[in-house]
């Protein structure tokens, strides 16, 4: 498996990732919590925001730990696809 295949698959995971957590964020808007899309959303993104939630400070009813996990996301993919590119 070429590092090149490797880097391209990282990166399409990452962005689903990414797409799915800006969805999330979205709906949270419109929909109500127990609606059957924001429920599959949640299963798919509430691991991975749970730490952050458990971490940052409430800042008077915005949730901020999307933007984070985005951040984060793009951060780590910068650094393995610069690992293996080296």
């Amino acid at each position: 498996m070429s590092s090149d295949f490797l880097i391209l698959l990282i990166r399409v995971i990452v962005q689903t990732l990414i797409w799915i957590v800006i969805a999330d964020a979205l709906l949270s808007f419109f929909l109500p919590p127990n609606h059957p899309a924001r429920e599959a959303l949640g299963r798919i993104v509430d691991p991975f925001l749970s730490p952050i939630r458990n971490i940052l400070p409430s800042a008077g009813g915005l949730d901020f730990s999307p933007l984070i996990l985005i951040l984060a996301l793009e951060f780590i993919l910068r650094i393995l696809t610069a690992f293996l590119r080296s």
